[in-house]
């Protein structure tokens, strides 16, 4: 089955500061997303996890390598970028470097309305995601005035609101309490059964636990090991080396069967 989207050997360095260069964010990384991958990327700060993140999409450009949609490589120019984000939508980590317009109608109107749909077509979508996500009410207000886990829907919204074939979502847990973290969850299993492929990053390993069926770690720029949650979670070992732990649940059933 051809790949939803491939990154082959990508390498990406930023910018440097000062006199020293940087060592690159990216090294030599290759992933392949299948359609309906549900796919949770791990590592500890600066692993390269984000980075990669921000590469499906054509946010970021690789120094080198190569990103496939579809089987065909992107080229970077406009058209094929416009392209690129017909099929794979991104939500940053924090809601408030997305959310601009001045009320929650007018941003997620936004990517529609850039795809060309009419002013009808559009509000049909934006009303449907709106009332999906439990936002309607919230539809006409500034988003500024909404909560944090409020301005987080608000951004999945626009994202959503693109009909993207694979969704990438930074560190969608950050900042919300353990009733939103739940709702989150529905909320994408909901969405993987309508057939959506979606990767995330995370620092909550619990939550991949439960969420992930294929959990990618990153250490350093380069892709540690890549494979079903429940091995990958098995690993103390692996999960150590790169800076992560096990989940709690794994803990709990160790300690219960280990002898006395």
């Amino acid at each position: 089955m051809t790949p939803l989207l491939e990154l082959r050997h990508l390498r990406y360095a930023y910018p440097a500061s000062g006199a020293a260069a940087r060592p690159p964010a990216l090294d030599d990384v290759s992933l392949a997303i299948p359609p309906g991958a549900r796919l949770a990327l791990l590592g500890a700060n600066g692993a390269g996890k984000s980075t990669v993140l921000w590469h499906l999409n054509g946010t970021l450009h690789p120094t080198s390598g190569d990103i496939l949609l579809g089987g065909k490589p992107v080229r970077h120019s406009r058209a094929e970028l416009t392209e690129l984000r017909r099929h794979v939508a991104l939500v940053t980590q924090e809601p408030d470097d997305q959310l601009f317009a001045g009320t929650v109608r007018q941003d997620v109107s936004f990517g529609p309305l850039n795809l060309g749909l009419s002013e009808f077509e559009a509000a049909e979508r934006v009303d449907a995601v709106l009332a999906a996500l439990d936002l309607t009410a919230f539809a006409d207000l500034p988003p500024h005035q909404l909560s944090h886990g409020q301005r987080k829907r608000v951004a999945l919204a626009g994202a959503l609101a693109m009909r993207p074939e694979l969704l990438a979502l930074d560190e969608p847990t950050a900042g919300l309490d353990p009733r939103g973290i739940e709702a989150l969850h529905r909320q994408l299993d909901t969405l993987h059964a309508q057939g959506l492929a979606i990767v995330l990053t995370t620092h909550d390993i619990d939550f991949a636990h439960r969420w992930a069926s294929e959990v990618v770690v990153m250490d350093a720029g380069r892709i540690a090991a890549r494979g079903p949650a429940a091995e990958i979670f098995a690993e103390a070992a692996l999960l150590h080396r790169a800076g992560l732990r096990q989940p709690y649940t794994i803990h709990l059933r160790d300690a219960a069967v280990a002898p006395p």
